[in-house]
């Protein structure tokens, strides 16, 4: 996949989006490696864009403390701790909330899983609906905040301010293109790429992997052919 998109990159701009911290999304594209990470995109944007690059220029970082305040997090996070603690999963691990520069992870199972019980989690979670559900709950009683929530990966739901979803990022991106396109897989409305992925800004794709992502990629660059 990285020698494809290098390949691609040679004839279109490419930006890679997640909602993850810089860490996770250099760990996951780059083996650790920051320098590789920034040198595959024109444009990286981890946790939405509030923490971004320019190719090796760093834009402003934003902050979800200064945004809703410590009082109405710590609220939050209380809150999400004790609803956890009564979901009854298969296994549960470490690392429940992780706490970013825009936004809040919340992951009933806990991010410190492997990846054998990570998938585990996925197959329960579509049995079950427990994100669905725990979005659900965190919308009702928190939503008067000023926060959304977007279920988000595999294993865990994003808590952020309104407006701070992947559309943050496009105010870098439409200066400079008249046309966008995004590729994602939490498409549907409650996932984190459906807000970018609708905008009117974007020409939004579903994909459902990463053979799957590189097929509409494809198509694309054959349509500027």
């Amino acid at each position: 996949m990285r020698e494809f998109l290098i390949e691609a990159r040679k004839r279109v701009p490419l930006a890679i989006v997640g909602g993850s911290d810089f860490k996770k999304i250099t760990e996951q594209l780059a083996d650790h490696d920051k320098d590789l990470l920034l040198s595959l995109f024109d444009y990286t944007f981890s946790e939405n864009g509030l923490y971004g690059f320019k190719g090796t220029e760093p834009y402003p970082v934003q902050s979800i403390q200064k945004a809703i305040g410590d009082a109405k997090l710590q609220e939050l996070i209380n809150f999400a701790l004790r609803y956890m603690s009564d979901i009854q999963l298969p296994v549960k691990r470490g690392n429940f909330v992780e706490f970013r520069n825009g936004m809040i992870n919340l992951s009933p199972i806990g991010r410190s899983c492997s990846q054998e019980e990570r998938m585990q989690f996925v197959e329960f979670d579509k049995k079950h609906g427990i994100r669905q559900k725990f979005t659900e709950q965190l919308r009702e009683k928190f939503g008067q905040y000023g926060l959304q929530f977007a279920i988000g990966g595999q294993i865990s739901v994003d808590v952020f301010p309104t407006g701070w979803d992947k559309t943050f990022c496009l105010q870098y991106l439409v200066p400079d293109f008249d046309t966008i396109h995004f590729f994602g897989d939490k498409t549907a409305p409650g996932g984190n790429d459906h807000e970018i992925f609708a905008d009117e800004r974007t020409v939004g794709h579903t994909v459902e992997g990463p053979e799957d992502t590189r097929k509409h990629v494809e198509n694309v660059l054959k349509e500027l052919d």
